[in-house]
């Protein structure tokens, strides 16, 4: 590879003269910067800028760490993340634990590794000693789509017990008494906080009662798996509505009701989570909890930032934004 040095003799002029014209180009002659960009263009030389970076201390990359990559959810939060990162020169660095802890743990060794500007995560599990230990090295991290227990940690979140009880409380107000929250595993928060709330909200009205259906992953395939053993119960004691803990979940739930033959939302309701665009361009458009998805990835790189610039102290920020009920024909029949 072409280096500095063949750069500086194709010039002639110093090794430090070409540094100066890439890195702080005013302090240089304007003749000089002519002759040492030709002998770039002439050469094809290509700065190394990682090694620059490293030699700072810090890269000019940001790390993140989703649950599930297949989920347009986060794809939309990488796409807020990556917009605003973009504003101030960053990249993002996208990583998918796929509901791993082990692919999460060697996420965070490798950013570490390549000493990021700082690491968004979407956890799968308990992960924060692990993450103390990463911000202990200098490495500024922010919870994403969860809230940190004892807010230690600067997160951006919905409220996610507040989502599940308005769902909940829009199927109890269609006239469903027998509902089943379908998806998990429960070890993920937001599973375990939506669950919550449609807990709450089930045992707030006499004659409900809410059935919790876990899955091992949160994707279309173990939608269809839990609501294939959903229908085959027979109409006398199968649930008549359901609440996904995501969209996948959900349009899962979709096609093993229709599979069945079986009409949405008379024989069976079905609110999914996260609004994702497929839920209103399902077969049966489906009923959905809202989260600002890009708000959410555009709003944990400006708490990053500002971790970043003041660091040890800067004072931790949990943003929590609500979720918004979006009803469309899988509970509304139109």
């Amino acid at each position: 590879m072409v280096s500095v040095r063949d750069v500086a003799i194709a010039a002639g002029v110093s090794v430090g003269t070409v540094s100066n014209v890439l890195n702080r180009p005013d302090r240089v002659a304007a003749a000089t910067v002519e002759r040492v960009n030709a002998a770039i263009a002439d050469l094809g030389f290509v700065r190394n800028d990682a090694a620059r970076q490293l030699r700072a201390g810090r890269s000019r990359s940001i790390g993140l760490i989703v649950l599930d990559v297949g989920n347009p959810f986060f794809t939309d939060v990488a796409r807020g993340a990556e917009r605003r990162a973009e504003e101030d020169g960053f990249s993002i660095l996208l990583g998918n634990s796929d509901e791993s802890s082990s692919r999460e743990g060697g996420y965070l060794d490798l950013f570490e590794e390549q000493r990021v500007h700082g690491v968004l995560i979407s956890p799968v599990a308990d992960v924060l000693p692990r993450l103390r230990k990463t911000r202990d090295r200098g490495i500024p991290v922010v919870l994403v789509d969860r809230q940190a227990p004892d807010r230690s940690f600067s997160s951006v979140a919905v409220d996610d017990v507040a989502g599940g009880r308005a769902a909940v409380e829009h199927l109890i107000e269609i006239g469903r008494k027998r509902i089943a929250f379908v998806g998990g595993p429960e070890s993920i928060r937001q599973v375990s906080d939506r669950l919550s709330g449609a807990r709450i909200a089930a045992s707030e009205r006499a004659g409900v009662a809410l059935e919790y259906v876990p899955t091992s992953s949160l994707t279309v395939r173990a939608g269809v798996e839990a609501a294939t053993e959903l229908v085959a119960r027979g109409p006398a004691s199968r649930p008549d509505a359901v609440l996904a803990a995501n969209d996948l979940v959900s349009i899962g739930v979709l096609q093993a009701v229709s599979l069945a033959g079986m009409s949405l939302p008379d024989d069976l309701a079905i609110i999914g989570y996260d609004d994702i665009d497929f839920a209103a361009t399902a077969t049966v458009p489906l009923t959905s909890m809202r989260q600002p998805a890009t708000l959410i990835g555009h709003t944990a790189v400006d708490l990053l930032l500002g971790e970043a610039q003041h660091g040890e102290g800067f004072e931790p920020k949990q943003i929590v934004y609500q979720p918004e009920l979006v009803v469309r024909q899988s509970t509304s029949g139109r």
